[in-house]
């Protein structure tokens, strides 16, 4: 059977350091007129997966054609995973400004792990075990159930109070804080940060300029 083309976007390299957190980022340029989304098609859903390396090449290339014989349940299953990405960006980020998530986010991504546990299960691992999904080959949903256990986790985890929005108005990205001191406050330090640093010093300049 012939391999199927797995166009992959061009997908920001900046780690959220929490699998929830980088789904979000799918989602680019968010607060500009102009907002720019890189999962439009199934393809780009399956492309993701394989670039967070929940996805091996040949359960990618099952993923496509399960979609490509089944286009409208594909075209539910990317809408449903978008409908969590906004779902999961608006509960973390009003948790960063200290208020609690809307009642139907909260219920929507309970629902979804409802869902996603229902076709969990432990299968033996090197000698241990992990965790896998039911209908693994054909599940379309199956990066959208991976998205709803990370979220939990991290909903439940000692480390939901390190979750961070990047400081730049225009980009609020979200990111888990790793730094020592738990001080971070960009994204990334050589975009948002350095454009930050830059409009400090034009501003200081101008004031010099108009007291002179």
């Amino acid at each position: 059977m012939a391999a199927l083309s797995i166009q992959i976007p061009a997908f920001d390299d900046i780690s959220g350091n929490w699998l929830c957190l980088d789904f979000t980022h799918t989602l680019t340029e968010r607060y500009s007129p102009q907002p720019q989304e890189l999962l439009n098609s199934d393809n780009d859903l399956v492309a993701w997966g394989l670039y967070e390396r929940l996805l091996t090449d040949e359960e990618a290339q099952q993923l496509l054609r399960e979609a490509k014989n089944h286009p409208e349940e594909a075209s539910a299953a990317l809408q449903r995973a978008l409908e969590l990405r906004e779902t999961i960006y608006r509960m973390f980020y009003a948790l960063w400004e200290g208020s609690l998530p809307e009642q139907s986010d909260l219920a929507l991504l309970n629902e979804r792990l409802a869902e996603a546990m229902s076709h969990a299960r432990l299968v033996p691992d090197s000698g241990g075990f992990r965790w896998d999904w039911a209908a693994n080959e054909q599940a379309l949903d199956r990066i959208r159930w991976l998205v709803a256990r990370s979220a939990a986790d991290l909903l439940t985890s000692e480390r939901l109070h390190d979750v961070r929005a990047c400081a730049a108005d225009d980009c609020k990205w979200l990111f888990l804080d790793t730094s020592k001191n738990h001080s971070r406050r960009w994204c990334d330090m050589h975009t948002c940060g350095n454009q930050a640093k830059a409009r400090r010093h034009y501003s200081r300049k101008k004031d010099v300029g108009a007291k002179a």
